[in-house]
């Protein structure tokens, strides 16, 4: 069979590199064209588009490349009604993948959709679009099932979450070879940084993170290198001797990390998974943020509280990520009763997020359903 697949970010090009092994597995004969990352086209994805030609966030910069949006569009429809494929996999990347939903059901294409939009935190409405157009859907969170059938009358299917697959296969490295190889201290607690992936969002995040290193003398703080980033524009922000940096090593840095600073999004949820108590960090520029908080109505924004349903990890967003409060809740998950609670609620968390074999389920009922 011949599958076509969408996906737009780095955590999109894992959990769409692991899919591509899991059919792989299922079906001898495959054929895949991709949009995604190097993780994918190392899996057997024939790559058309790189997702870092593709990441722009929050709502200035998607305006500033609409215009490369729109040809990002147009060409995607070209290339797939060359391939023809047999199966059209959209994995998050919800701006850009419902469009092409739309266009694909209008020439008949099958539609599946892999780690669904989040339309349950902003314009719900959408759901009008995914009854259309999506054929097939596979949530990965378990209030999505409730909120797709319950809510709107849209049967999908719940296969648990990715992550808990790929950080269980990741084997930690060993400790002081890491420490040596990235010029890093041989004895201080690690304090991970997870500013993000885009230019923009790490440009506002880190400036914030660092400015919290002097308070705390006896911790290593390691910036976290996105692949989607090159080394030098990192440079900047490497001035301090105190400060160390690893790239595309995220998760060997959170299996040693002591704590981390993360920016809201996948991480969070990342962070979480490895056991490594966190303080959520969320900073707009101040168009973006007032547009965004209109339109999203959650009582929290890490992936963390709103499966737990209760503030698990502080958060602090906009005004109220400053250098002193920053410096206040890293100083309380430091504190041993409190990093006590922060891992029996992640336990409670793993749980709640359906087991293994997320991208194996994900692969059956995709080819049971063609």
């Amino acid at each position: 069979m011949k599958y076509y697949i969408i996906a737009g970010e780095a955590s999109g090009d894992l959990h769409g590199s692991n899919l591509i092994k899991a059919l792989k597995k299922k079906d001898t004969n495959i054929e895949v064209r991709c949009w995604g990352g190097d993780l994918m086209q190392n899996a057997g994805g024939d790559l058309v588009k790189h997702y870092k030609e593709m990441a722009f966030m929050g709502f200035l910069e998607v305006l500033s490349n609409i215009n490369t949006i729109f040809k990002n569009i147009k060409f995607c429809k070209v290339d797939i009604l060359k391939f023809k494929p047999d199966e059209l996999i959209f994995i998050d990347y919800s701006g850009f993948n419902l469009r092409i939903a739309k266009w694909a059901k209008e020439n008949n294409i099958k539609t599946n959709y892999y780690i669904a939009p989040q339309i349950w935190a902003s314009r719900e409405g959408r759901i009008e679009k995914i009854k259309r157009d999506i054929d097939a859907m596979y949530v990965i969170l378990p209030f999505e099932k409730e909120f797709y059938e319950q809510k709107h009358d849209f049967p999908v299917n719940f296969v648990g979450h990715p992550l808990i697959d790929a950080i269980g296969e990741k084997k930690i490295p060993d400790e002081n070879n890491f420490r040596k190889v990235n010029q890093l201290d041989p004895t201080k607690p690690i304090v991970a940084l997870l500013p993000g992936s885009r230019k923009q969002e790490v440009q506002k995040m880190l400036s914030i993170m660092l400015s919290v290193t002097k308070s705390f003398p006896n911790y290593q703080f390691v910036i976290a290198g996105a692949p989607s980033l090159d080394i030098p524009f990192y440079e900047p922000f490497l001035k301090d001797p105190h400060v160390g940096f690893v790239n595309n090593r995220t998760y060997d840095l959170l299996g040693l990390a002591h704590a981390a600073l993360v920016t809201s999004g996948t991480a969070t949820l990342e962070t979480a998974l490895f056991k490594v108590p966190q303080v959520v960090c969320y900073k707009a520029n101040w168009i973006s943020y007032q547009i965004a908080k209109r339109i999203i109505t959650l009582d929290y924004i890490s992936l963390v509280n709103l499966i737990m349903k209760k503030e698990v990890v502080k958060e602090l967003i906009q005004d109220d990520l400053t250098t002193e409060n920053l410096t206040s809740e890293l100083l309380k998950i430091l504190d041993d009763k409190k990093r006590k609670m922060i891992f029996d609620s992640y336990e409670d968390l793993e749980n709640k997020l359906g087991g293994i074999g997320a991208s194996e389920k994900t692969a059956r009922l995709i080819l049971e359903n063609a």
